[in-house]
């Protein structure tokens, strides 16, 4: 039979036949400062794998206004949340900003910023800064953990809890639990960047896979949190051009993955 005559066949088609889950969006990567249309490409073929976009850093703020604005409208079309990166909201909390700093995000159309106190002092209580947020239509992240304070001592980690409940309580969308770009020394990694799984397993026994994000900025951190937690643990920090490998990887079709029965396709 001639190629042109046959039925047109899909990628879903056989990952089904496979056993190779539908899973909903999971990962948050972020935009470390791309151009618009790379940024674009990107969302073009991975846009229905991305939970929320988050345009990292201050690196938006900087850029050409127009080339960030065209980004939030390129995610928007494409039926992509965006979020701000949290260092931002510390600076303009610092200098008793934030409410301009919010009128902005909303202006531009920012669909959540990230709060936190990596590297400054909170001035508002979660109640206070999502109701100046819901005012404005912009949803709130909340990212626990310091960004200079190392691993989550048990001590640490009682009082993150506790702050993450108070947030989530609040109306927070999602608490991130701090990993920087390292993953080494700070949350829940060590100086080796062993990941602490049993602190990880009290934010999910806590609040659930859905209400935390685990920042997972390395191939390391990235293929731990999936062999520990299977294909529904929400990571974050993930450079968007690592998309793609994450995703294998939380289908069992990467080659490490497959010797995780928890990650395996069914068949």
């Amino acid at each position: 039979m001639p190629k042109a005559s046959l039925p047109q066949k899909h990628t879903r088609d056989f990952m089904d036949l496979i056993g190779v889950a539908d899973i909903a969006p999971c990962t948050c990567p972020f935009d470390p400062g791309y151009d618009p249309v790379t940024l674009e490409s990107h969302l073009e073929q991975s846009a229905h794998l991305i939970s929320i976009l988050k345009i990292s850093m201050a690196c938006w703020l900087i850029a050409d206004e127009k080339a960030t604005r065209r980004k939030v409208d390129i995610a928007r079309r494409l039926n992509v949340p965006t979020c701000t990166g949290g260092g931002m909201y510390e600076v303009a909390s610092y200098f008793n900003r934030v409410e301009e700093y919010l009128d902005l995000c909303a202006d531009i159309g920012f669909t959540r910023i990230e709060g936190g106190e990596g590297f400054t002092e909170l001035k508002h209580t979660p109640r206070q800064l999502i109701s100046m947020a819901e005012e404005r239509g912009i949803e709130i992240q909340f990212e626990v953990g310091e960004k200079h304070g190392g691993a989550f001592t048990p001590e640490i980690l009682d009082e993150i809890i506790d702050q993450s409940k108070e947030w989530l309580d609040a109306g927070a969308k999602q608490i991130v639990v701090e990993a920087r770009e390292s993953a080494s020394d700070v949350g829940l990694f060590n100086d080796s960047g062993e990941f602490n799984s049993e602190g990880a397993d009290r934010f999910v026994k806590e609040f659930g896979f859905d209400a935390v994000l685990f920042e997972a900025p390395n191939k390391q951190s990235q293929f731990a949190m999936l062999n520990h937690f299977g294909p529904l643990v929400h990571l974050c920090n993930v450079r968007i051009e690592e998309l793609l490998r994450v995703e294998i990887y939380r289908r069992g079709l990467h080659s490490d993955a497959f010797q995780h029965d928890n990650l395996r396709p069914k068949g």
